[in-house]
């Protein structure tokens, strides 16, 4: 039933902050654009709502709701990040960008079946671009993973680990 994702919507602070952080920088070409003047409820508001197309056709869109009040905070990366899959050459590339740009860039992060670099976009998000290794798929398969077993024993052991 499910065919993918579509988008995922998050807030902005600025509309035009982030579309240079997301087209510019990141090379997503903004693809839509539209003002929000009544909600569903009949409550009315003003927001524009932004899309950005990836390479695979879904698209990270944003509202921009300067009306209605919003916590932007420096988001640590367990609590959100948004993670986006890129050529193993870029990289490399891609982080002495960020650099050369005074965005907040970290990596080359190791983790085993991917290689990660990390930025913050303009609103604190987390944004991680990721490159998959050769053994990628088989690292993703369950039965070699036995991502089950895991959360079976992480569920079982998860509050003595607290109390520890």
């Amino acid at each position: 039933m499910i065919k993918g994702l579509h988008h995922n919507a998050y807030r902005c602070r600025d509309s035009e902050e982030t579309r240079r952080f997301y087209e510019d920088f990141l090379g997503l070409p903004l693809v839509n654009a539209f003002s929000i003047e009544e909600t569903k409820s009949g409550r009315k508001t003003h927001a524009l709502h932004s899309f950005y197309r990836m390479d695979d056709g879904s698209c990270l869109a944003f509202f921009e709701v300067p009306d209605t009040p919003f916590e932007f905070k420096q988001q640590h990366d367990y609590d959100l990040h948004i993670a986006l899959e890129v050529k193993p050459e870029d990289l490399k590339r891609m982080l002495e960008k960020g650099r050369a740009a005074g965005i907040e860039s970290r990596g080359i992060a190791d983790h085993r079946f991917i290689d990660s670099i990390y930025f913050r976009d303009p609103n604190g998000y987390v944004i991680e671009l990721t490159a998959k290794r050769p053994d990628h798929e088989r690292a993703m398969d369950p039965a070699v993973n036995k991502a089950r077993e895991t959360l079976r024993d992480w569920q079982r052991d998860k509050l003595e680990r607290v109390k520890a």
